[in-house]
């Protein structure tokens, strides 16, 4: 999985937590929602500008974005 889609996947995650729309999201951002949906869906690269614009507007740091998740050691 590359950055752009490791991003999509908890861009989308931490949206969802949070309760908050695309729309919503957006809105906060400074963004349109259609470019959200597009970032989510991992169709397009975000910015470092556009990475921490969303960052903030979900209260984390922009580094929460790109980490993979943990993987599961089966023991």
């Amino acid at each position: 999985m590359d950055l752009k889609e490791i991003m999509a996947v908890n861009l989308r995650r931490k949206r969802h937590d949070l309760e908050m729309t695309q729309e919503e999201l957006a809105e906060r951002a400074g963004l349109s929602a259609r470019y959200v949906g597009a970032i989510e869906r991992g169709d397009v690269s975000a910015s470092v500008t556009v990475l921490g614009q969303i960052a903030e507007a979900l209260g984390i740091e922009p580094g929460d974005l790109l980490k993979r998740a943990a993987r599961l050691s089966r023991s």
